[in-house]
C-alpha cells in the first residue's frame, strides 16, 4: 500500500474542510475596490439583479408565509423590479408591514445564510445547489417578465455549473461572495430605502418603507434606518457563528 503523504488545503483552523476568514475579507474587499470606480457598477451589474430578485422574493416569500398568495414577480433591465401578491394576510396590518419589509430584509438574512453555509465546503456546495434549484423553480412559477426570465434562467445554471464542475476552494469562495454582495446590497439601495415614494416600471408607487409607515407607526426614514442596522447586525453574527472558533 502507497503512502500518499497528500497535505490538506488549510483555512485558518488547518482543517480542508473548512474555509478560512481570508477569504471572505477578499470577497467584501473586491466589492469596496469595484465600488470606487464607475465601471464597477456595470461589473456589479449581474449581481444587483440577483440581489433584486432576492429582494422580489423576500416580498412574495413572506406573502405566502402570512396566508397571500405570490402571483407573479417582474424585474426590469434597469435593475428594479417588483412582486405582486394578494388575498389577506395574517396579523392585519402587521402582516402588510412585514411584508413590505420581508424585500429589504431578504437579501440581508439570504447573505447571512450563505456566509454561515461557507465556512465548509460541504455547506458551501448543498448551498449553491439549493440557491441554483431556487432560481430554477421561481422563474418555472413566479417571474412573468421577459428579461427576468432570461436573467434568473442564467443565474440558475451557473450556479448550478458551479456547483456540479468546480473545485471545493471555489464554490466556497462563490457564496462567500454572493453572501457579501446580498447583505451590502441593502446598504447599496439606501437611497431607495429613504424615499417615501419612487418610480418602478413608469409608476409611482409608495416605497417599502413608506408602506411600512403606513400600516404602523414612525416615519419612513425611521425604518429605513432599522432596516440597515437589522442588515449589519445580520452581516456581523454571521460572521460570528461561521468563524466562531
Amino acid at each position: 500500500m502507497k503512502n500518499l503523504n497528500l497535505q490538506p488545503f488549510e483555512g485558518t483552523t488547518g482543517n480542508r474542510n473548512q474555509m478560512g476568514i481570508s477569504w471572505l475579507i477578499g470577497a467584501a474587499a473586491v466589492t469596496l475596490i469595484l465600488w470606487q470606480f464607475s465601471w464597477g457598477d456595470y461589473i456589479l451589474y449581474p449581481f444587483s439583479i440577483l440581489a433584486t430578485w432576492f429582494h422580489e422574493m423576500g416580498h412574495g416569500l413572506t406573502a405566502l408565509l402570512l396566508g397571500g398568495d405570490f402571483r407573479k414577480l417582474v424585474m426590469l433591465p434597469n435593475g428594479s423590479g417588483f412582486a405582486v401578491h394578494s388575498g389577506s394576510l395574517f396579523l392585519g396590518r402587521i402582516g402588510r408591514a412585514l411584508v413590505a419589509a420581508g424585500g429589504p430584509l431578504g437579501p440581508a438574512f439570504a447573505g447571512g445564510l450563505f456566509i454561515i453555509s461557507s465556512r465548509r465546503y460541504k455547506n458551501a456546495h448543498i448551498c449553491l445547489m439549493i440557491l441554483s434549484g431556487l432560481l430554477l423553480f421561481s422563474v418555472l412559477i413566479w417571474v412573468r417578465s421577459l428579461f427576468g426570465i432570461l436573467a434568473i434562467s442564467l443565474w440558475g445554471a451557473g450556479l448550478l455549473f458551479t456547483a456540479l464542475k468546480t473545485p471545493h476552494w471555489l464554490q466556497g469562495w462563490a457564496i462567500q461572495f454572493l453572501g457579501v454582495q446580498a447583505i451590502i446590497s441593502t446598504y447599496h439601495q439606501r437611497g431607495y430605502l429613504f424615499m417615501n415614494k419612487a418610480v418602478i416600471g413608469g409608476r409611482m408607487i409608495i416605497s417599502d418603507t413608506g408602506q411600512i409607515a403606513q400600516q404602523l407607526f414612525l416615519p419612513h426614514w425611521f425604518w429605513a434606518c432599522l432596516i440597515i442596522l437589522i442588515s449589519v447586525g445580520i452581516l456581523v453574527q454571521s460572521i460570528r457563528i461561521a468563524y466562531r472558533d
